[in-house]
């Protein structure tokens, strides 16, 4: 019985020569090929997803700016434009005094929007994310679906279209 107890610590003694370094090597240089793959697409899904978010607030603002013609007498509301990233927009009619109904225009964590009243019914809604480098455009006289901004940046969207 003792012999054969000998035998086992000598074989488990024998078998225990845990990793090389080589091998350890080679088990991080995957990982770091990994990760090397993985946060560039990662970033990248962040970015489009922040793309959708303002692209999405714009559309909700078209909405809440054609809710708020039709319940004041057909009247677009006058300029205005996030105070900071993720600030409400109020859309409101200072020459109608009191008996004006607002509308609010939510904004996403981060994006900004802003609201611009072209005159003769027509209106023009820019919203970027917190990069700013793309920026979402409506225009009422063309219609049709929200789309990237030619102008560079988000004010430039606002005043000149």
């Amino acid at each position: 019985m003792k012999e054969t107890l000998r035998r086992m610590q000598k074989k488990r003694a024998a078998g225990d020569g845990g990793f090389t370094l080589v091998e350890l090597l080679v088990v991080v240089v995957i990982i770091g090929v990994l990760v090397a793959i993985a946060v560039p697409m990662y970033l990248n899904y962040r970015k489009g997803a922040a793309n959708k978010s303002a692209e999405s607030d714009v559309r909700a603002a078209v909405s809440a700016a054609e809710q708020f013609y039709t319940e004041n007498g057909n009247k677009y509301p006058d300029n205005v434009k996030s105070t900071g990233p993720g600030q409400k927009i109020t859309f409101t009619l200072a020459s109608a005094g009191a008996g004006v109904i607002t509308q609010v225009a939510t904004v996403s964590p981060n994006n900004m929007l802003g609201f611009t009243n072209l005159g003769s019914g027509a209106y023009r809604i820019c919203g970027t994310n917190e990069d700013g480098e793309t920026v979402y455009v409506y225009s009422s006289l063309e219609g049709g679906s929200v789309k990237k901004a030619a102008s560079a940046t988000f004010d430039t969207c606002l005043t000149s279209g």
